[in-house]
């Protein structure tokens, strides 16, 4: 009886850990004045409640600029209190980098202050947030409880931006999505990369365009060896400081793209293309196999498209 009962509580103390919603947000500094929440390398469950991204905050001379707001209404709001532990300046500005909704869908959290993206990431998330929001809560659960999405208002461009005395330098990228947005702070010489860069964590492709993901990370490793950059945050993993994230990322989606143009070209269906084994190099790699899974969904219709188009010029 004494067993079961104690069975019983550590059941009762597990349930009462999972019904927290705490996301228990720790901020690492990585340069002065500048903060990173690094999330788990993980897919969405309803045990992480979707933290598997990287947000960040840069305290600037009057005010804050947060970027990317998280996976939930939860997630900003913790975000928030989170940054509150650190400074008492008000939020300037929300950035997001992409529509991806790990990245945005704590807007509402941040809906009285200036919310930011590219032109491009505005429309995407003004077309596509409510079925990413659906998506969320049927794989993260109540941690997704009162969230709606709401749409930056506030368009970026490529160039210079000033916000609170800091100065920043957008990028207008693309390749990962349509639209990708990464933000390199001048004074701490952080560059936030968004998901352009995945650290130690394979890369998602739902909207990836491989050959233009190609050329903006060869922008952004220009921008490493050009010495200005001094910590590299990806979008998922381990912040860094050099450039190796972006060739890891870069040697996944070559290999990717090589491996999917060669079994289209071999005529291999779908199911023969999911049979394959991963290469040896990432088979340790957190969420390879799901991700090769869903990457061979999104990728290769379009790639065996592109066979028979080039098979029938004459």
């Amino acid at each position: 009886m004494k067993r079961l009962i104690l069975a019983l509580l550590a059941c009762v103390s597990l349930a009462a850990r999972a019904d927290d919603f705490d996301y228990r947000l720790v901020p690492q500094a990585v340069a002065p004045d500048v903060y990173v929440f690094v999330g788990k390398t993980e897919d969405f469950d309803t045990r992480n409640g979707g933290n598997i991204v990287n947000t960040g905050f840069i305290v600037a001379p009057q005010g804050v600029v947060v970027v990317d707001t998280g996976p939930s209404l939860r997630y900003g709001r913790q975000m928030r209190e989170a940054i509150a532990r650190v400074t008492d300046k008000p939020v300037l500005l929300a950035i997001n980098t992409h529509h991806h909704p790990d990245h945005f869908l704590g807007n509402q959290a941040f809906s009285d202050v200036p919310l930011g993206s590219l032109a491009e990431v505005q429309r995407g998330i003004a077309s596509e947030g409510n079925a990413f929001a659906e998506n969320l809560f049927r794989m993260s659960g109540d941690w997704m409880s009162g969230t709606e999405v709401v749409v930056p208002t506030r368009t970026l461009q490529a160039g210079p931006l000033e916000v609170g005395g800091r100065r920043l330098r957008v990028l207008a990228l693309d390749g990962h999505t349509g639209a990708d947005l990464a933000l390199f702070d001048e004074g701490s010489g952080v560059l936030f990369a968004g998901d352009l860069v995945f650290n130690d964590r394979a890369p998602t492709t739902p909207h990836a365009r491989v050959a233009r993901w190609l050329a903006s990370l060869d922008t952004l490793d220009a921008m490493l060896a050009g010495g200005g950059v001094k910590v590299l945050v990806p979008g998922h993993g381990a912040v860094s400081g050099n450039a190796a994230p972006i060739r890891r990322t870069r040697d996944w989606l070559e290999w990717l793209s090589g491996s999917l143009r060669q079994a289209a070209a071999e005529g291999l269906d779908m199911n023969e293309v999911l049979a394959r084994p991963l290469p040896e190099r990432y088979k340790a790699l957190p969420v390879a196999p799901a991700e090769y899974r869903r990457s061979v969904g999104h990728l290769l219709p379009g790639i065996e498209a592109e066979a028979l188009g080039a098979g029938h010029v004459h």
